[in-house]
């Protein structure tokens, strides 16, 4: 495994470790090593599998979303790039020995726990944060055995983003519905033998407001076996409709036609609220509704509480309500906005970060590139070779540890196994297990 680099052509190699191999750490990959034959990257990761989000946090049934992983594997063909996978940051190695052995470390460690709600009755059993139901239902080896308790009339989704309506989309979908996706199989047997009948959608502020993306909107219209409904009275005068522009108009235009939908249309209804704000948690060990509060928005944008109440009866709450990283020991950390502190990506001397442990979780999968091209832009234009040993040292300590590496050749290995087991138009089955992914690797 050992980089055949040496003398005195080392000392003029920037040697760069990314923590973490999503998006945002493969943008920065390419941005560091096209055109250059004196930078080596090695993106690490603590799964054996390659693409962060793109794997895990996706929709299943959204598979052409996936297939700008295609861009990172080309990435991880090039001869100054390696994938290193289950290799964890605090278990098999720390921040400052890496930082002895590259010259730049990065941290594209996303930002995968779940925000609170802040709200009396959060620790119920049945409220789920999104990142863990997703990440659930898209066999993330975290949440495999999650196992939520499905067996509920009504579920609450909070928030007006896509994450929000991917969540509600994925529940109302029928088995057929979902064949050509990489749904996870413990998933599916839960979600389509559930008895679910409504699903609550809701957020504090209006449809203009609202971050939905006019193909997720789209989408609900066109379910199989659910009806989208929305009170009319919720959506602004149609006589201004002509005034809007982009994603505005066309979600506008979905939401006018949800408004004509009639509930007994099909068996599960999905109701997409606005002006409505979550008070409380009801229930004594579990979940049995929620309290909400009818809002409205001002003439200067501030959302405000009328004072008028609602209760949802539902066995289920997935909020949807953002992310922040996880902190890393001895990492400046802002809870507040759930980032890693930062100059503009720089934390420390030779210490970057890139993505949503730079910004915060904002922005889609592509608002990453630019991201990071400006980060890579900003190492090199800061940081010299020093040196330093980079994955020679590196391979060095996994074997000293007898540590199990995967490389993107056994990823490859990994993901021939996963197409293989496919069946009736799915593009995979993937593993939900570190352990199965490990004996995919070996087995071949």
């Amino acid at each position: 495994m050992a980089d055949d680099v040496s003398g005195k052509i080392a000392d003029k190699i920037l040697w760069v470790a990314v923590i973490g191999a999503g998006p945002a750490g493969y943008y920065t990959a390419e941005a560091l090593t096209t055109g250059r034959d004196d930078v080596r990257v090695d993106i690490i990761d603590r799964l054996p599998t390659p693409f962060g989000l793109i794997r895990a946090g996706v929709a299943p049934d959204h598979q052409s979303i996936k297939n700008v992983a295609k861009r990172y594997s080309a990435t991880n063909d090039r001869e100054n790039v390696r994938f290193v996978g289950n290799l964890s940051l605090g278990r098999d190695i720390t921040l400052k020995e890496l930082q002895t052995l590259y010259d730049v470390v990065v941290l594209a460690t996303g930002a995968a726990k779940d925000r609170e709600l802040g709200l009396d009755g959060e620790n119920l059993t049945g409220i789920i944060g999104s990142s863990a139901f997703v990440s659930w239902y898209n066999s993330h080896p975290d949440f495999r055995n999650l196992a939520p308790d499905l067996k509920v009339a009504s579920v609450a989704v909070i928030g007006n983003g896509n994450v929000a309506i991917d969540v509600a989309r994925v529940l109302a979908k029928t088995a057929d519905e979902m064949t050509n996706s990489d749904l996870a199989p413990h998933a599916a047997d839960q979600i389509h033998g559930s008895p679910i009948r409504d699903i609550y959608v809701f957020g504090r502020r209006g449809p203009l407001e609202a971050s939905f993306t006019p193909k997720e909107m789209g989408e609900l219209n066109e379910l199989e076996n659910c009806v989208a409904l929305v009170d009319e009275g919720q959506l602004p005068d149609a006589s201004g409709d002509d005034e809007l522009a982009g994603a505005q108009k066309k979600n506008m235009i979905a939401l006018r036609k949800m408004a004509e939908n009639k509930p007994d249309d099909k068996n599960i209804r999905l109701h997409l609220m606005f002006y409505r704000r979550p008070m409380a948690i009801l229930g004594d060990e579990r979940v049995c509704g929620i309290r909400l509060e009818k809002t409205r928005v001002e003439a200067d944008g501030t959302c405000t509480g009328t004072g008028e109440t609602e209760t949802l009866p539902v066995g289920l709450i997935v909020p949807c309500i953002g992310y922040k990283s996880a902190p890393i020991e001895d990492v400046p950390y802002n809870e507040r906005r759930g980032r890693f502190e930062n100059d503009e990506g720089l934390i420390a001397d030779r210490l970057y970060c890139v993505g949503w442990a730079r910004r915060g979780p904002t922005g889609t999968i592509g608002t990453n590139k630019p991201d990071g091209v400006a980060i890579a832009k900003k190492i090199l234009e800061e940081v010299q070779p020093s040196g330093r040993g980079g994955r020679v040292g590196l391979d060095k300590i996994v074997e000293e540890r007898d540590l199990k590496i995967v490389t993107f050749a056994d990823w490859k290995k990994i993901d021939e196994a996963e197409t293989s087991a496919a069946t009736d138009g799915a593009p995979r089955v993937k593993f939900a297990s570190v352990e199965d992914m490990i004996e995919a690797v070996d087995n071949q």
